[in-house]
């Protein structure tokens, strides 16, 4: 007696799991999926060891989608294109198996140039004011601060170290590639990038240190609307790493109160 009510209570215990990891799997796939920050290319909207959640639902789903992009869809399904602005994870072209975090900054068809540290889409200057600098909360380090604005008025903050613009400007033979320019890695004078039908144009907040469609040679270029994997939406929690995972006692002072459950612009 008591052995077959202790292998129903097995039974019950597998059965419940079983129904958690559906779920679980369930949610991540078609709602929400947490990811954490692991560079500095976001500062200072996304900070190192930032952990949030991604809508999977925001732009439709596609087989990265998935768990480990079983191609059990064809293209995207669903599809609601980004906004200028959106926050967005996606699968970096040249190896999916890696997420990227960048701000879509063009969208399909837009020519994106860079100038003296300026955007220019489809040949119209972004507005940039240049506000208090920005001091790293772990390090206490200051960088200059700027807010962009977008033509569909959305605003954030970037990070632009100033520098010196008496440089003669680049010579840009061919416009619709930039790949054939030598040099290519001057990413605050750039040649006209012009985007092509159904992909995007991202770029980090952290302008001098971030590795985003401006390097071709960075394996990010145009992403394509199939990549997407969703839009970031709020930070669930934030730690600057300082404790080992053992050091149970120091955990409480390496969280960023201030960070918690904020919302991602």
């Amino acid at each position: 007696m008591k052995s077959r009510a202790a292998s129903g209570g097995v039974a019950e215990t597998i059965k419940t799991l079983v129904y958690a990891v559906v779920i679980a799997i369930l949610i991540r796939t078609f709602f929400y999926e947490p990811f954490n920050i692991p560079s500095a290319s976001m500062v200072p909207t996304l900070l190192v060891g930032d952990y949030l959640f991604v809508s999977k639902f925001s732009y439709g789903y596609s087989r990265y989608s998935l768990p480990f992009g079983i191609p059990l869809i064809p293209g995207r399904i669903f599809f609601t294109s980004p906004q200028r602005g959106d926050v967005a994870v996606f699968k970096l072209p040249t190896n999916p198996s890696v997420d990227y975090i960048k701000r879509v900054i063009g969208l399909p068809g837009d020519k994106i140039q860079v100038i003296e540290g300026t955007v220019y889409i489809n040949d119209q200057p972004t507005k940039r004011v240049r506000t208090e600098p920005f001091v790293n909360p772990d390090t206490f380090a200051e960088t200059d601060r700027y807010i962009e604005t977008l033509p569909n008025g959305h605003a954030h903050p970037i990070l632009l170290a100033s520098r010196d613009y008496t440089v003669p400007p680049k010579r840009c033979d061919n416009a619709k590639d930039p790949r054939s320019e030598s040099d290519r890695f001057d990413f605050e004078n750039t040649c006209p990038f012009l985007v092509p039908p159904g992909h995007y144009f991202m770029m980090g907040d952290n302008r001098d240190n971030s590795a985003d469609s401006r390097d071709p040679m960075s394996g990010v270029y145009y992403v394509p609307a199939e990549n997407l994997v969703g839009r970031a939406e709020f930070i669930f929690f934030s730690t600057n790493g300082a404790a080992r995972w053992w050091e149970v006692w120091n955990w409480p002072f390496t969280v960023r109160y201030d960070r918690l459950l904020s919302a991602i612009h």
